[in-house]
């Protein structure tokens, strides 16, 4: 058996027939409507354990405690959910201004709700107890409840019920604030429909978790061995806090270590995210898939963190260029550009900001935003870097690449070469923000 046919066994014919073969009556048996059970139960749970949890992890704060306080979180945090679900089954009943704008609307109601908690005092009772729950736990469900909008712009929610939507709401298949597999519509438009269809999906998502296992294998022993604390190649959190006096040889392999360990750990994690839903025949697309190959930066954005980047896409880059449609027709360099910086920066940015979501509840957002300066300074060279990217393939007319195997080296080397120098930027570490300049000017002999 070569090595690309065992690479590659979920889609080979013979074992996708031997599947089938072994697990015939219960491939049959599961419809989709059968195998949207079990994950709709576990969303449920998972709406009780994760608010609970995180109020656990906020017991500095004024936040509901107590069982009842707690229960009343969970309802609420519900319903919430339930009237979300019933704007985008009747989106065409809600407000022009609403639904000419749904996600503003909905960000828009929840910044009403921080504002509530920043001009009341802690001590105002349980109410505000319960708010500031909600105002911590939400920004896990606005992207995923902006999904639900969107499909119930496009016409698509009312024939959905409320229980399959809490699959991707409260996704007890893990996942972070970004949401994993979108929302339902993605999930059911990759739905297997068949007993080959749901073999090919179960193969798939067992080569995923394989995979997710082995990389994070991968980068722990890279962690043990010659990258991190007391190795041969400190990390390069540790490295920028030194600024310009961090050691020459030393910066350059830690950057590109760092790279590796980075793409190691979307794919660790994410793998066995994606490995999950396509065991119960959502055969969606991987989050992580092979991005160290990419040969262009914007090949590298869309392989590196695929779900992430289609928040981005979805909520700020499509609008933001479909808006200016009009207004800069005679513009399309422009209008390309305000569409990358709305996703790659401003988009980016606010993401982060709504993650930093118990400063931002308790009216730090200054505070929070000064926590991102560096991150800023990221996110505006990765903006200019896509749309450098995005023009040099439109120039490029659709002609192939320079052949030959070290022009392809050198493009994938410049790739990660991009993206290893501006997650000086990114890194999570106390140093500031010229420590990084200084440590980014040391690399070329200029500190």
């Amino acid at each position: 058996m070569s090595i690309n046919r065992l690479t590659q066994f979920h889609e080979d014919p013979v074992v996708i027939a031997w599947w089938q073969a072994r697990l015939g009556t219960a491939l049959t048996w599961c419809t989709p409507g059968r195998r949207r059970t079990a994950p709709a139960i576990a969303a449920v749970v998972a709406g009780v354990i994760r608010p609970v949890r995180e109020m656990a992890r906020a017991d500095d704060l004024p936040v509901p405690s107590d069982w009842l306080g707690l229960a009343s979180l969970v309802l609420a945090l519900f319903a919430i959910l339930w009237l979300v679900y019933q704007a985008a089954v009747h989106f065409r009943s809600l407000p022009a201004s609403v639904r000419r704008h749904p996600q503003i609307s909905l960000h828009l109601l929840y910044w009403g709700g921080l504002a509530l908690l920043w001009l009341t005092v802690p001590s105002a009772g349980a109410w505000r107890e319960l708010l500031l729950g909600i105002a911590i736990i939400f920004p896990y469900l606005i992207w995923r409840c902006g999904y639900l909008l969107l499909s119930g712009q496009y016409g698509r929610a009312a024939s959905t019920r409320f229980v399959d939507q809490l699959i991707p709401l409260w996704p007890a298949f893990g996942g972070s604030n970004t949401p994993y597999g979108k929302g339902l519509d993605y999930l059911s438009k990759c739905e297997a429909r068949s007993d080959e269809e749901l073999a090919r999906s179960q193969l798939a998502g067992i080569k995923l978790v394989i995979l997710g296992l082995l990389w994070d294998a991968a980068m722990r022993l890279m962690e043990r061995t010659f990258y991190g604390p007391e190795n041969a190649i400190p990390r390069l959190d540790q490295l920028v806090a030194q600024g310009g006096q961090a050691p020459f040889l030393a910066s350059w392999a830690s950057l590109y270590c760092e790279l590796v360990w980075q793409v190691l750990r979307h794919a660790a994690h994410g793998h066995v995210i994606i490995g999950t839903l396509r065991l119960f025949g959502f055969n969606v697309f991987r989050n992580t898939y092979k991005p160290l190959l990419s040969e262009s930066i914007l090949e590298f954005w869309n392989r590196y963190y695929y779900y992430f980047k289609e928040l981005m896409a979805n909520f700020f880059f499509l609008p933001t260029f479909t808006q200016l449609g009009r207004r800069l027709r005679n513009w399309p360099r422009l209008r390309l550009l305000a569409a990358v910086f709305a996703a790659a920066f401003v988009g980016n940015m606010y993401y982060h900001l709504l993650n930093m979501e118990t400063l931002v509840a308790q009216g730090y957002v200054f505070e929070a935003v000064y926590t991102l300066r560096s991150r800023f300074f990221y996110c505006f060279l990765l903006a200019i870097g896509i749309y450098v990217s995005m023009r040099r393939q439109q120039n490029r007319g659709g002609k192939p690449l320079a052949a030959g195997h070290l022009a392809r080296i050198g493009r994938i080397f410049g790739v990660w070469t991009f993206f290893a120098l501006i997650f000086i930027w990114n890194v999570r570490s106390s140093a500031p923000f010229l420590a990084r300049v200084e440590f980014f000017l040391s690399l070329f002999g200029f500190a």
